[in-house]
């Protein structure tokens, strides 16, 4: 399933990956944290993996390509789930 977004500020895109990962497995988004990790190519940020974690070692994740300018999102196995094409994609910092 592919869907196109458009988000202005990094926290809109986070917030908007925590409740994608969160729904997917039916977790309570303030009983599950979002943690994220910058994704580097040499010397430069390139993107960010995020992931939440449930109950009985569930981890869901999504990967945030600034480049390609997309979303991958990932269930508990590993099989992609969505992708989600960025119009606007903010500025990796």
């Amino acid at each position: 399933m592919s869907h196109v977004v458009a988000f202005s500020a990094v926290e809109e895109l986070a917030k908007f990956v925590h409740e994608v990962l969160c729904a997917k497995d039916s977790l309570d988004p303030a009983q599950a944290p979002l943690f994220h990790t910058p994704l580097r190519r040499g010397n430069r940020i390139c993107g960010v993996i995020f992931h939440v974690e449930g109950p009985r070692l569930l981890r869901t994740s999504a990967v945030w390509s600034s480049e390609e300018n997309r979303i991958l999102f990932y269930d508990s196995s590993g099989l992609r789930f969505q992708e989600v094409n960025l119009s606007e994609a903010p500025a990796v910092e």
